[in-house]
């Protein structure tokens, strides 16, 4: 923003700096002068105190029992009722999941040893009804750390079979999810 005359300045361009660092220097001068003024004069507004009174309390007995931070025993037994009630639902359903993942565990290590099976009996020329032992198809399919073909998760045990044949547990369908293939 130009300013044509501002303050004695006449045909010069003002700026915000100029106004700035003036409207600062004229502060200075202002406080400078205050402090010397405050000095000179008694007009100024004195503390009326020089000193705070202590107003003595008086000690009222307590005649409330004020309870102390805590929880009574019927707090304490509804907590565990309820914490009880919530474990009872949440135990058989927890135990359901569990045997559900065992068992399409055990379903997909069921396919992948049948699908190993077919490619061993494809690579081989082998031909439907032809006997498997487990080191024919060890190489075809995903070792565990022992360098053994993976058990059931549920403790079962795998028979191989033939060619042609789907390979089972022999948990079986002895189990709400069935340990076998569909």
């Amino acid at each position: 923003m130009d300013f044509k005359d501002f303050g004695g300045i006449s045909g010069r361009r003002f700026s915000f700096g100029l106004l700035a660092s003036a409207l600062l220097c004229w502060l200075q001068l202002r406080f400078r002068q205050a402090i010397k003024s405050e000095r000179h004069c008694n007009y100024y507004n004195p503390p009326a105190v020089w000193f705070t009174p202590h107003v003595e309390r008086k000690l009222k007995m307590k005649t409330k029992n004020i309870r102390k931070a805590g929880f009574t025993l019927v707090e304490i037994m509804i907590v565990v009722a309820i914490i009880g009630l919530l474990a009872a639902i949440a135990i058989p359903n927890f135990v359901r999941a569990r045997t559900t993942s065992q068992a399409n565990a055990c379903i997909n290590n069921l396919r992948q040893i049948d699908a190993a099976k077919n490619e061993w009996a494809l690579e081989k020329g082998q031909q439907t009804g032809a006997a498997v032992a487990s080191t024919d198809i060890s190489p075809y399919i995903k070792l565990n750390a022992s360098n053994s073909i993976p058990g059931c998760p549920a403790g079962g045990t795998y028979t191989i079979g033939n060619v042609g044949s789907n390979p089972t547990c022999n948990i079986g369908n002895s189990t709400s999810p069935a340990h076998a293939l569909p």
